[in-house]
């Protein structure tokens, strides 16, 4: 029989809320194996696998996942471990309509997206020069797509259309 469990079970003992004979009867070889925020590089294996068993499983060919996704994938702390890491692959499978996954497309999954390539934001910078570094580093993952970043940012097209004129970044006539 193999168990399982993120408690400390020894520490359970001592503090009499797991009961002592059990712990002993359980514990024959124990494996530790760190989270997976811990071992990231597992991570594209454990996409690959995922992605073709839900395949399989469902009929469809594996999803295509680019390299900007994958990077969001691996700089994500995975509280759910690998588990969360599972659902999240198998949704993808199941939910794709034959198109690449792209970073963009993690935005639905809410810390997913916001914790990759988190922006240093050293003291004394003004709040504008982070807003302007934020927008721009959004409508980079979105690949230029106005509307797609504008979507992210929680914000209308044209409020960011606003934004890229006082940052310079579109001629006035566009």
């Amino acid at each position: 029989m193999i168990f399982a469990t993120n408690a400390d079970l020894k520490k359970k003992v001592d503090e009499g809320s797991f009961r002592e004979d059990f712990y002993f009867r359980l514990k024959v070889v124990t494996l530790t194996i760190p989270p997976l925020r811990e071992r990231r590089e597992d991570i594209p294996l454990l996409v690959d696998f995922f992605n073709r068993r839900f395949s399989q499983e469902n009929g469809k060919p594996p999803i295509a996942i680019s390299s900007e996704a994958l990077e969001v994938l691996q700089a994500y702390s995975w509280p759910g471990n690998v588990r969360e890491l599972r659902n999240l692959i198998e949704h993808l499978v199941l939910m794709n309509s034959g198109k690449e996954v792209l970073a963009s497309d993690l935005h639905e999954f809410g810390p997913l997206s916001s914790e990759s390539k988190g922006i240093q934001i050293p003291m004394g910078t003004l709040l504008a020069d982070v807003e302007k570094e934020y927008i721009l580093r959004t409508l980079e993952r979105c690949s230029g797509n106005r509307t797609q970043t504008a979507q992210s940012l929680g914000i209308g097209r044209r409020t960011l259309i606003r934004k890229l004129h006082e940052y310079g970044m579109l001629a006035s006539d566009e």
